[in-house]
């Protein structure tokens, strides 16, 4: 192909992607498809200037304006950013802004501010006098949408700004999505039998550009502040730390993950850092900002028709990116639950290379409309599960047809039946060995009795070889005979041997978890076995009087009750009583309960208490040890190497911080250090 035509048809294909990001906020194919194909532009473009073009895609900002709103000018352009996609793309800006500077090569090194890069809606903010008169979106730089009306019911922006605000600032930011605002939107939509959302930014770009103004109020959005556009009046500022400070002092969001540098390298560092710790937020990022910290020198070196020379977007790994679909199976779980699954060719997104992704159950499939032969739009964000988000329809085969959920079990060939009410399909056959399979995966995993290096593979071998059956089995290995097997030496045995043996003191809750009874997790777990203090006493209680204890509820209870009713229950106790399993509850202490109806957060090590001592310490006076901070918690102990996430939460809501001395203090009196 000519590079003339692969010109036009990239500028088509990417005008195409525009349209569907910012006009109809449903994008078709993912950022890092999307940039694949402006960096190839980029690069037909640099090797033949004679066909750039004014109305080319490298040479505009953002996407088409939307007609349902009304037209915004920006009084001062609202730019994109150049991007990094490597240390060397760093380097190489580095080296323009000290030649754009004319400084000399044993210059000091430059002062840099770093930011996240969140993943969001670029949103301009204008106040009049210290009132919120005007909010747009970035549009094409020079033009956006009126979305005021929307803007004004997302919490976190203030609608006025106090005595101290100048006569005109405008504040540009990033609106987004709380990632557990996101999940727990999704958990609703599924439960009403509702497609699943697809990421936190597209749902922030619906929810934000909603003709109804209350729809835009109930989804949670929140907003960062991170630049100023016009300002009249106000101090006279030197730095761009010092604009994020003044923004934050008028009343603003503005994210605390900021921090002032000095050099390319630091900059380097400090972007390798966020990349591993991206998760450890309610948000998402995808990547981090460096900007020029002297906004004498950002005014020096200007901006090119799109964007600022003085910063740049370092781009991280995609965690979304297109491949084909080339079958949909369906896995059974411990519980007998159906599981559809994507089989894919394989690509490499989110750090990992995937192969296979979850389509969560038969109503997801039929309303995302993914059928074998697809090409498929694949999401994978840190430890979570690859999920499968939708095809792209424009490269669908005419001759496709829907997928039908099997109406067997693909393993013991029994029918799966779908229970009135519920969204999940399940193979009701006790004895299926896929059932069998997964049950003792549980029952081994670090969840429940954490029995070490017996994964799949093993319990797959130890199954066919017929040395175990069920869980209970499993304290009834003929070791002998594993011996004999191939691949197995004798110290892989002697390391199994001794985590089995190890299992055999781990709490009653532990083993309760591991039996892998539906709805039975881990509080529900350590509740029946802190109340009822021994597994017979559990296996003889009634329905009634489980559902009566704090966190159990009456579905629990009655599942539980069902599951110790059963012949198969009563077998596997029988062999955990003839192997010495503890089966006793927790000794019952009469603490004081200084810490009733409290939560508390703890983050980062203590000298004297472990993770887990910790959260029983503060369970065992009433209280409540949740894993992230809200308005609710009562105070946030601080130990060695706390999480980010969790002390720039508490400084945001203002909820005290404390070290071990005053958590042992808090502990015996329930109250904090004055």
């Amino acid at each position: 192909m000519q590079p003339e035509q692969r010109i036009e048809e990239l500028r088509a294909l990417i005008a195409q992607a525009n349209e569907d990001y910012y006009t109809n906020d449903a994008p078709t194919i993912p950022d890092a498809d999307y940039d694949a194909l402006v960096r190839e532009l980029s690069d037909l473009e640099d090797e033949h200037p004679d066909l750039v073009t004014e109305d080319s895609p490298t040479q505009q900002v953002g996407g088409p304006i939307s007609i349902l709103f009304a037209p915004v000018k920006h009084s001062v352009p609202m730019m994109s950013l150049d991007n990094a996609f490597s240390g060397d793309d760093l380097t190489a800006w580095s080296d323009r802004v000290s030649r754009g500077l004319d400084l000399p090569p044993d210059a000091p090194p430059l002062e840099y501010v770093v930011e996240l890069k969140i993943d969001g809606v670029a949103c301009s903010l204008r106040y009049e006098n210290g009132e919120l008169v005007q909010a747009a979106t970035r549009g094409n730089g020079k033009v956006g949408e009126d979305i005021t009306a929307n803007v004004k019911g997302i919490d976190v922006i203030p609608h006025t700004l106090g005595k101290s605000a100048p006569a005109v600032i405008e504040v540009r930011g990033e609106v987004y999505l709380p990632v557990s605002v996101f999940d727990a939107l999704n958990e609703q939509m599924e439960a009403e039998g509702k497609a699943r959302y697809v990421n936190p930014r597209n749902t922030a770009a619906g929810s934000l550009r909603q003709k109804d103004a209350a729809i835009t109020a109930a989804r949670g959005l929140a907003f960062w502040a991170y630049q100023l556009g016009q300002v009249d009046g106000g101090p006279q500022l030197s730095s761009h730390s010092g604009a994020l400070d003044w923004m934050d002092e008028l009343g603003f969001p503005v994210n605390p993950e900021r921090r002032v540098v000095e050099g390319i390298d630091q900059v380097s560092a400090l972007a390798d850092e966020w990349l591993e710790r991206r998760h450890d937020l309610d948000y998402d990022i995808d990547g981090a900002v460096v900007k020029v910290n002297s906004l004498a020198r950002q005014r020096s070196l200007g901006s090119t028709s799109k964007a600022p020379r003085w910063a740049i977007a370092v781009k991280f790994p995609p965690e979304e990116r297109t491949t084909k679909l080339l079958d949909i199976q369906v896995s059974i779980g411990r519980t007998g639950k159906a599981t559809p699954f994507a089989v894919l060719e394989p690509v490499f997104v989110g750090g990992s290379t995937v192969q296979l992704a979850t389509l969560h159950n038969d109503d997801q499939v039929r309303l995302k409309d993914v059928r074998p032969g697809d090409t498929v739009t694949v999401r994978k964000a840190g430890d979570v599960i690859p999920e499968v988000l939708g095809p792209v329809l424009a490269d669908r085969h005419p001759d496709s047809k829907p997928w039908i959920f099997p109406s067997h079990c693909p393993t013991c060939s029994e029918p799966l039946v779908r229970p009135e009410g519920e969204a999940h399909t399940f193979c009701q056959n006790p004895r299926c060995p896929a059932q069998r399979q997964a049950r003792i995966e549980y029952f081994a995993s670090r969840g429940a009795m954490d029995i070490d290096g017996f994964g799949y593979k093993l319990v797959a071998r130890f199954i066919e070889e017929g040395l175990i059956n069920d869980i209970g089995d499993i304290y009834f290995i003929d070791w002998d005979r594993v011996l004999q097997m191939d691949r197995i030496g004798e110290t892989t045995v002697a390391n199994l041997q001794a985590s089995i043996e190890a299992t055999k003191t781990r709490p009653l809750a532990s083993l309760l978890v591991g039996l892998g009874v539906r709805h039975l997790g881990p509080s529900a777990a350590e509740a029946l076995a802190k109340n009822f203090g021994h597994l017979d006493r559990i296996v003889e209680a009634t329905p009634e009087e489980m559902a009566a204890i704090d966190g159990v509820g009456p579905k629990i209870a009655e599942v539980v009750a069902e599951y110790f009713r059963s012949d198969v229950a009563k077998a596997l106790n029988d062999k955990f009583r003839a192997a010495g399993l503890n089966l006793e509850g927790p000794a019952v202490v009469d603490t004081p309960q200084t810490l009733e109806g409290k939560a508390v957060v703890v983050t980062g090590g203590l000298e004297g208490f472990s993770r887990t001592g910790a959260a029983d310490a503060i369970k065992a006076r009433g209280g409540k040890s949740p894993g992230s901070v809200s308005k609710k918690t009562l105070a946030v102990v601080v130990g060695n190497e706390p999480g980010a996430s969790k002390i720039s939460k508490a400084e945001e809501l203002g909820i005290p911080m404390i070290d071990e001395r005053a958590f042992v203090a808090l502990l015996e009196t329930g109250e904090l250090p004055t």
